[in-house]
């Protein structure tokens, strides 16, 4: 390696799309507690637009954040992603099975662009509502709806019911589950 053509050339930015190097200083990570959305003993909390402004702020200051005190145990949260390391893991020409296409926007994608460059990473994009109504286009004068449903890979099988807990998780964070 070493030399920039031994490289697929659509992950190559123009130089002047390139990030500036530049050195910054950052204390830590930006954490975000869950715990307070648990807890319902806080009368006259702005609790969810105290959250809301934490996650806005580190997505635009930082682009990532931690979550803490989530409620996910730990050995669900090993499964999901033992179940990910499998499915990723996998040839492409596997992957590709459930790949995303105009029309359906869950399953597999590898070829995401910035900048008109490609992105050097894979998703798996689900719903937690299966199906997802939704409308069929941003016009505000289309009452038609469209049906969203999820695309499972047959291979890992674990993969498909490993994610329950996180679907399970957002319906309780929605006050969707007694």
């Amino acid at each position: 390696m070493g030399h920039l053509h031994e490289f697929d050339q659509a992950f190559i930015q123009a130089p002047e799309h390139r990030p500036k190097l530049a050195l910054s200083h950052a204390d830590r990570i930006p954490t975000i507690d869950l715990s307070p959305i648990f807890n319902h003993s806080l009368p006259g909390s702005d609790v969810p637009h105290d959250l809301v402004h934490q996650i806005a702020s580190a997505c635009t200051e930082w682009g990532f954040f931690l979550v803490v005190n989530h409620g996910v145990p730990p050995e669900k949260r090993h499964r999901i992603e033992a179940a990910a390391r499998e499915f990723f893991g996998q040839s492409l020409e596997e992957k590709r099975k459930v790949r995303r296409s105009q029309g359906l926007v869950t399953g597999y994608f590898d070829t995401e662009l910035t900048k008109n460059v490609r992105d050097w990473k894979e998703v798996f994009d689900f719903m937690v509502e299966d199906p997802t109504i939704v409308p069929a286009s941003p016009e505000s004068d289309d009452d038609e709806l469209t049906q969203w449903t999820n695309k499972w890979p047959e291979y890992p099988p674990e993969f498909r019911s490993s994610h329950y807990p996180i679907i399970l998780f957002n319906k309780l964070l929605y006050g969707e589950l007694d």
